[in-house]
């Protein structure tokens, strides 16, 4: 009794520790990301040529049926340039003809009464503690403003207003920067409007020690979680029970927020790569395959990991899971500044092109694309699939990218996918991930537990 004792006592000095680290990493850091919402600004403008108007909105939450709105997710790049996260909000940024800079914030005031049944807007002074923007101002001010901004620099050059415009798919609803485009269009046809979504991309796909801190604490609440739901799985269980054990322990952990839906796929439904449904039963001797991850302030972890839900590997299981295993890691020894994503792919692929055959593969005509229809890659940051543009694909120190390579065999009920986060370094890629088990032996000793 002593001995379980005494390891019980180390197993909470370790659960203590760690909760302090946490902490220690979550105020250390919350001072430092404060100095460079400031600096961040500054550097967006800096090379832009006056009389310029930059206009970044928080966003809404749309209605979703009668009285109910969906939930509120604030517009990434007004976090990254703000650090508030509250909507119906905007930053705007001017430069007159003379090269004079300021800064502006519109909110909404304060509403006693909607205070009592929403909860309170955010003060002026809570705002400025946040962004460090000291002129606070009220939405209903904004339209006057931009015509007095335009009308003080009349006749002093072409008037450019700079816009996030980005869309993912042309059939996506237009944002609040789209219909603000068309206003300006409307009353100031000589003004000019210009992307600003490529600047911002060139800052945030290179992330501070601050936002590399923020990341890290994502990637161990994760860690937890996945372990949790390993220990609770068995033959029979229902995907959706497996991330419910996942989330569960993420809340005990006081986290609520999700990098992406979680994907969690039972046997054959793993050969689907967005499968979603998560509400079917997991029968012995298949795998289940997750993709999945929590966030810190918005920062993402994105880890995908496939186990046995009886706590065994199939002989098959494992020959295919190593085959995957061994290519994730090759990949993790390889990224390199100056390397791109699709040289990081094609080093998948050629490593299959040997290595598949080996596991009776690619017979019949069948190549890798038949069991490998993915990438390796993808930035990773503020959103899972960080906005990145066709010229920032080349690595850089400071760069966080997924490493996700997998196989999937339908004919067999397989599918297989290993991804860990990775921080690209001038010397080499430092795995953030790497607490969180893989290889066959650790994930079979833990679930055997």
């Amino acid at each position: 009794m002593k001995l379980q004792s005494d390891a019980e006592d180390v197993i909470l000095n370790q659960e203590k520790q760690i909760e302090k680290a946490l902490k220690n990493i979550f105020y250390r850091e919350e001072f430092v990301m404060n100095i460079h919402f400031q600096e961040r600004r500054q550097q967006l403008l800096c090379d832009k040529k006056g009389p310029c108007m930059l206009v970044i909105f928080s966003g809404k939450a749309p209605m979703r049926s009668a009285d109910e709105a969906y939930p509120f997710v604030v517009d990434r790049d007004f976090y990254y340039l703000t650090g508030i996260d509250r909507e119906n909000m905007i930053l705007v940024m001017t430069k007159d003809y003379a090269g004079n800079q300021a800064e502006m914030l519109y909110i909404e005031p304060y509403d006693e009464f909607k205070a009592k049944w929403v909860g309170g807007r955010m003060k002026a002074d809570e705002a400025t503690a946040i962004s460090e923007i000291q002129d606070i101002r009220y939405l209903e001010d904004f339209d006057s403003a931009v015509n007095s901004f335009v009308d003080r620099n009349r006749g002093e050059g072409k008037m450019t207003f700079y816009l996030d415009l980005w869309k993912h798919n042309a059939d996506q609803l237009p944002s609040q920067a789209h219909l603000f485009a068309q206003k300006v269009q409307a009353n100031y046809p000589a003004a000019q409007i210009d992307e600003i979504f490529g600047d911002i991309v060139k800052m945030r796909v290179v992330k501070s020690e601050a936002e590399i801190e923020k990341m890290r604490v994502a990637q161990e609440t994760t860690r937890r979680a996945i372990e949790a739901m390993m220990k609770f799985a068995y033959p029979g269980v229902n995907e959706c029970a497996l991330e419910g054990a996942f989330d569960f322990e993420l809340a005990k952990q006081g986290v609520k927020e999700h990098a992406f839906p979680s994907i969690v796929a039972g046997g054959a439904r793993a050969t689907t790569l967005h499968y979603s449904t998560n509400n079917q039963n997991v029968q012995d001797n298949e795998m289940v395959l997750i993709d999945l991850g929590s966030a810190n302030e918005h920062y993402c972890a994105d880890i995908s990991r496939t186990f046995p839900v009886n706590g065994k590997f199939t002989e098959r299981q494992k020959e295919v899971y190593n085959v995957v295993l061994a290519v994730q890691q090759l990949i993790i020894d390889s990224a390199r500044p100056g390397m791109t994503m699709l040289d990081l792919n094609n080093m998948v692929i050629e490593f299959y092109e040997k290595e598949l055959p080996k596991i009776g593969l690619l017979k019949d005509g069948k190549t890798v694309r038949d069991y490998y229809y993915h990438s390796v890659s993808h930035s990773l940051g503020l959103d899972c699939h960080d906005v990145v543009t066709p010229a920032l694909r080349t690595l850089r120190p400071g760069m966080v990218i997924t490493v996700e390579p997998g196989l999937y065999i339908a004919e067999e009920g397989i599918g297989v996918r290993i991804e860990d986060d990775i921080l690209i370094t001038e010397e080499k890629a430092i795995n953030l991930s790497e607490n969180i088990l893989k290889t066959v032996e650790d994930i079979e000793a833990l679930m055997k537990k």
